[in-house]
């Protein structure tokens, strides 16, 4: 089974120059696990309420009429008399959720990882604050990209910023110890918590490979099966 999420993270990098101020990346990224659920087909429930649009992928990433810090991705009960939107080749349709039943949030961490990883850990666990506030009991789950590469260049514009490994580490220098802090700090919050190893340089010919592919795919695909596991138990 190819995994949808896995191969549009992967086109996040490969072959393109990658936007770390883009803030829809993240949204794309997450909507594809809704997708991956649907096709993994292991929740009864969830391909019922999906197919019935019952249930839709929520448009605002917000449960209309809650105050709430915005998500990557909101699946949840579709708002009464508010039609959902289905999109070609997509499963999951859109509309405006009423509750929330899975909340995701996508991080990428592609360069200095240490020095904005407080920032990143603190964001994340707001996150999952918001989605757990007005009760229901989400399903909350964490997705985080983790780059190794030897070297990566981020842009601002027209100007360039390389690693040097001095000054400005390489991704290969800081992966592990920011994966270390975020399993620590903020792994235990979440349902589930899937972190995704790979190595992007970001420059000429954008290439991309996973740290390790089969294990990627494993432990994502057993996340999947989890959550599948708890959405019947929970709904």
């Amino acid at each position: 089974m190819a995994y949808k999420l896995l191969e549009e993270f992967r086109g996040l990098f490969e072959g393109a120059k990658y936007n770390h101020r883009n803030s829809t990346l993240g949204d794309r990224v997450a909507s594809f696990l809704f997708e991956d659920l649907y096709d993994l087909g292991r929740s009864p429930k969830f391909l019922a309420v999906v197919s019935s649009c019952d249930r839709v992928l929520n448009r605002k990433n917000v449960a209309v009429g809650k105050q709430a810090r915005r998500g990557d991705g909101t699946f949840g009960v579709r708002v009464p008399h508010i039609v959902a939107i289905t999109i070609p080749d997509h499963n999951i349709a859109l509309g405006e959720v009423a509750t929330i039943e899975i909340g995701a949030e996508v991080k990428i961490l592609a360069k200095a990882m240490i020095k904005q990883i407080d920032r990143v850990c603190t964001d994340i666990l707001n996150q999952v604050a918001e989605f757990k506030k007005h009760g229901g009991r989400p399903i909350c789950v964490g997705i985080v990209g983790i780059n190794s590469a030897k070297a990566y260049t981020s842009y601002e514009g027209s100007k360039r910023w390389p690693t040097d490994g001095k000054k400005h580490k390489h991704p290969a220098q800081e992966a592990d110890e920011a994966e270390k802090r975020l399993m620590f700090r903020v792994q235990p919050h979440f349902d589930e918590f899937v972190t995704l190893r790979f190595q992007a340089s970001n420059t000429r010919p954008y290439d991309f490979a996973w740290v390790n592919k089969a294990q990627t795919e494993k432990e994502y695909a057993a996340a999947l099966v989890r959550i599948s596991r708890e959405y019947e138990t929970r709904f």
